[in-house]
């Protein structure tokens, strides 16, 4: 059984991987974003889009660990 579930895995993985290959083979184009005055230099489509992704990946749990009430977190409550 552990066999079989570490074929699931590693297909699965490899199925992301070629995924994530063709999102980027697919997404060349080069673009500037410009926000608040300030202008990018020229960047893949994909490559945006994956810093992005991964910013919101960063973030996302630092303010859900932030924004928990204290008595929320693990650990002891203080009396």
């Amino acid at each position: 059984m552990a066999k079989i579930k570490r074929l699931a895995i590693v297909l699965f993985l490899l199925g992301v991987a070629l995924i994530t290959l063709v999102f980027f083979l697919e997404n060349q184009q080069e673009v500037r974003i410009v926000f608040l005055g300030f202008t990018t230099p020229s960047l893949s489509v994909s490559l945006l889009v994956v810093l992005a992704l991964l910013l919101g990946l960063l973030v996302g749990p630092l303010l859900a660990y932030l924004t928990v009430p204290g008595g929320k977190r693990r650990g002891r409550v203080s009396n």
